[in-house]
Formats: C-alpha cells, sequence, structure tokens
C-alpha cells in the first residue's frame, strides 16, 4: 500500500456509532488517512467485519469496542481501551444517534429517554472521558448534529431538541477548553443511510442516490475538520440542493 502523507496519519480516533453510515464511512476514510480507529458502537460482529476490512485495505490499525453510549461506565471502558491500545487520542467523533417518536402527544417516556440518553447523554459521557486525552494532544472533537437542530420543525421536536442541544453543547464546550482542542459540528440534512425517519421509512429507503447527503459526504467533512492543523471549523452544513425550498 502506498504511504499516507495526510497530516493526520499517525494520529488516533475514537468513531461512536461505527457499526453503519456515517460513522462506517467516516472510520473508512480516517484509516485511508492513517488514522488508527477504535470502532464503537453496540453490533459486534459489524465492528469486527469493518475492523478486519480496514487492516486489509489500509495501513491503520482498528479495533473493535462494543459499546452503548448511554451506559456510562462502559463509555469510560471504551476510552481508556483506545488510549490504552494507541498510547493517546486525537480525535472524538459523537456521531451515535437515535430517531424515534414523531408528535409529541404520542412520545412514549421510554421513547424520548431512549433519544435523550442517547443523543445527549452519550455525547456528555463520550466528551468528558475524552476531554483529559483531547488536551494532552491538542486534539480534535467533532459531534454530528443535524438541519433538525438548526430550524424550527413541526415534526418529532424530541428528536430536533436533542440536536439543538449537541450544537450548544458543542460550542460550550469550545468555550470552556479554550483553544486547547478544536470543536466541530457538522450539520446534515438527511443522510442516506439504514436510520429511520418518523414514517417508519429510512433514509436509504427514501431517497435514490443524488437526492439526499451521502454518508461519504459527511465522513469526508469529518476529515477535513479534524485535518486543520491552525484553525478550527466550528460549524459545517451539508444540505441537499433543494432542501430550503422543500420546506
Amino acid at each position: 500500500m502506498a504511504e499516507t502523507t495526510s497530516t493526520l496519519s499517525g494520529d488516533a480516533a475514537i468513531v461512536t456509532g461505527a457499526s453503519s453510515g456515517i460513522g462506517r464511512e467516516t472510520a473508512l476514510a480516517l484509516a485511508r488517512e492513517g488514522v488508527d480507529v477504535t470502532l464503537a458502537a453496540r453490533r459486534e460482529e459489524r465492528l469486527d467485519a469493518l475492523a478486519d476490512r480496514i487492516e486489509r485495505e489500509t495501513d491503520a490499525t482498528a479495533i473493535a469496542v462494543p459499546t452503548n453510549v448511554r451506559d456510562e461506565d462502559g463509555v469510560e471502558a471504551l476510552v481508556e481501551t483506545a488510549v490504552d491500545r494507541f498510547g493517546g487520542l486525537d480525535i472524538l467523533l459523537n456521531n451515535a444517534g437515535v430517531v424515534v417518536g414523531g408528535d409529541i402527544e404520542e412520545l412514549s417516556t421510554e421513547k424520548y429517554r431512549l433519544m435523550m440518553e442517547t443523543n445527549a447523554d452519550g455525547m456528555f459521557f463520550a466528551t468528558r472521558a475524552a476531554l483529559p486525552h483531547l488536551r494532552e494532544s491538542g486534539g480534535t472533537i467533532v459531534f454530528i448534529g443535524s438541519f433538525a437542530g438548526q430550524y424550527a420543525r413541526s415534526y418529532n421536536p424530541a428528536y430536533a431538541a436533542t440536536k439543538w442541544w449537541a450544537r450548544g453543547f458543542a460550542q460550550s464546550v469550545a468555550a470552556q477548553t479554550g483553544g486547547d482542542i478544536a470543536v466541530t459540528t457538522i450539520n446534515p440534512s438527511e443522510v442516506r443511510t439504514e436510520i429511520a425517519a418518523e414514517t417508519g421509512r429510512s433514509f436509504a429507503e427514501r431517497f435514490d442516490e443524488d437526492e439526499a447527503i451521502e454518508p461519504e459526504d459527511v465522513a469526508e467533512a469529518v476529515v477535513f475538520a479534524a485535518g486543520q492543523e491552525n484553525a478550527m471549523v466550528s460549524e459545517l452544513d451539508l444540505y441537499r440542493r433543494d432542501k430550503f425550498s422543500v420546506l
């Protein structure tokens, strides 16, 4: 394999939600840049298959660490495992998330808590555990936000609120760390992944190719943000071209 000349080569990253979609494609994209990756998600078989693929196709090392980001102790163990294996941490991708429910009157407490604990608590747990190591390396945290976290919407306001939370948390972490690390929020509109929309159909089922954002597009944005050496990408919006015309 050709030796990479990327500025990211030799870095170490944790990718949550790595078993599919944005997480999987970002792990692959980072590995192609020479980044060693720790893959975190609940689906162990998918993580193992992705780790094998990364080590076959790139010069990077990948380890699979099955993790539920709702589990505080599990997230702390994830970060410890990554740091022990790679000697430090340079990039955290806070990507794991779920979409369930819809109208407030019909949203069960169970589904509400699932979204909050995954989309908000999971990002908090991972950020808190990773911060000391990212301060040491001068690294980067990337949060996967959403168009839904920028504009008011008439459906699934609880999900939208978790993405507003992610943006606010990211900006406040950037303020608190005072330039020691870079903090980026990437806000895509619909991404063609297996994640279900309010209709119960996945975005991959709802949209044909070239009709929505692809996971690879978001992965490219993550690599761009993480690769900044003397600057910080605060927010990066990725919208399908007709997004505003169909609102």
